[in-house]
C-alpha cells in the first residue's frame, strides 16, 4: 500500500489537527450552516472544531452529502460502503457536488479547489480527499472504475472462469461485482436440483479482484508493470463461509491491501450479498512479477485456468486447503 495512504488510514494512533478557537458565536453559525442536517452531524463538526480530530470527519461529510441526497435515497447512504458512487447510486449531479463542497468547506473551514473535484466517484473517495486535506497529505490516486470490457482485456483469467463483472480500483484496494447467473457450468452438478455457489469460487473471485488490484492500481518500481504472466496464487489464511449464494444473488467483492513486496503481495478479502456477510478470507497471497513498461502483454484471449495456472492445480490445492479449514 502506498505510504501517504497508510499513513493516515490504517494508523492506530489518531491524528489530531491542530485546533483553532472555537467560541460561541462558531457553535451558533455552525449550527445555522447544518441546520438542514441530521443532530449527529452537527456534533461530530463541533468536535471536529474544537479539537481537530479527523476521526470525527466521516460523520461529518456522510451527513452533509445525505443533507443533499433524495430522502429515498439516504438508506443506501447511511447502509452502503465506501464503494457507493456519487453519481449513479446518489443521483448526485455536478451541480449538487459543489453546494456540497461549499458546506464542507464552511463548516471544516477549508478551501477545495474545483480541479481537485473531478476524480470524486464514490463516498470512499469524498472521506479520503477531505482526510487528505484536512492533514495536509498527498491525494492518493483517484479511483478507476472498469466496465466488464477492460477487465477481460486485462486480466489473465478469462470467461467461463471470470467471475468479475465490474470493478472500481483505488490506491489500497479494489472492489467488484458478480451476479450469478444460473448459467455457470459448474452449477450443474453443485449440487443437484439445488445450485449452490461453491465457497471456492467465491475465493477464488477474491483472488482475481486481487489480481486486478495489481494490474491496474497497485504502485510499482520506476519503469516497471506487473506482469499479467506473472501473477500466482500462493495460499490464504482464515476463510470462512457465512452465507450460502444462489443464482440471482449478486455478490459484491471487496480486496484490501495488506502488505507488498516483492516477489508477495497479501490482501484481506470480503464477499456480501447486499448487507449479509457471505464469505471472508483474512489473508490473500499472491506471487507477482514485473516487466518493463514498454512491453504491452498480451491479453489471454481462452485460457479458462484460476489464478494459480493452466490446468488449476497451483490454485485448487491452497483453495481446498483453505475452505477445509
Amino acid at each position: 500500500m502506498p505510504e501517504v495512504v497508510k499513513s493516515h488510514l490504517e494508523s492506530n494512533k489518531p491524528f489530531v489537527v491542530s485546533a483553532k478557537q472555537f467560541a460561541p458565536e462558531d457553535e451558533v453559525a455552525l449550527r445555522e450552516a447544518l441546520k438542514r442536517c441530521s443532530p449527529s452531524t452537527f456534533e461530530a463538526a463541533v468536535q471536529f472544531r474544537k479539537t481537530g480530530n479527523p476521526e470525527h470527519l466521516p460523520a461529518v461529510v456522510i451527513g452533509v452529502i445525505e443533507r443533499f441526497v433524495e430522502p429515498d435515497l439516504r438508506i443506501k447512504l447511511k447502509n452502503a460502503d465506501d464503494d457507493l458512487r456519487l453519481i449513479e447510486d446518489l443521483g448526485i449531479d455536478s451541480l449538487t457536488m459543489m453546494e456540497i463542497v461549499i458546506l464542507v468547506e464552511d463548516v471544516l473551514q477549508m478551501s477545495i479547489n474545483n480541479d481537485e473535484l473531478r476524480n470524486l466517484r464514490t463516498v470512499g473517495d469524498v472521506k479520503t480527499f477531505i482526510d487528505c486535506k484536512v492533514r495536509g497529505l498527498e491525494l492518493p490516486k483517484p479511483t478507476k472504475f472498469l466496465p466488464i470490457e477492460h477487465i477481460a482485456a486485462v486480466m489473465p483469467v478469462q470467461p467461463p472462469f471470470l467471475f468479475i463483472n465490474e470493478a472500481s480500483v483505488s490506491s489500497g484496494g479494489a472492489n467488484g461485482k458478480y451476479k450469478i447467473s444460473g448459467q455457470e457450468f459448474f452449477l450443474q452438478g453443485h449440487f443437484k436440483d439445488n445450485p449452490v455457489m461453491p465457497a471456492s469460487i467465491m475465493l477464488e473471485a477474491l483472488g482475481q479482484l486481487a489480481v486486478l488490484f495489481l494490474l491496474e492500481g497497485a504502485t510499482t518500481e520506476p519503469g516497471k508493470v506487473i506482469s499479467p504472466n506473472t501473477i500466482f496464487f500462493t495460499g490464504c489464511e482464515g476463510v470462512r463461509a457465512h452465507r450460502v449464494c444462489r443464482p440471482g444473488d449478486i455478490l459484491t467483492l471487496s480486496i484490501k491491501l495488506k502488505r507488498m513486496k516483492m516477489p508477495l503481495a497479501t490482501f484481506e478479502g470480503v464477499i456480501r450479498v447486499g448487507q449479509e456477510k457471505a464469505a471472508m478470507a483474512e489473508e490473500i497471497t499472491v506471487t507477482f512479477g514485473y516487466a518493463e513498461a514498454s512491453q504491452q502483454p498480451v491479453p489471454a484471449k481462452a485460457a479458462a485456468a484460476p489464478i494459480g495456472g493452466t490446468n488449476g492445480t497451483h490454485a485448487a490445492e491452497p483453495v481446498r486447503a483453505a475452505v477445509s479449514a
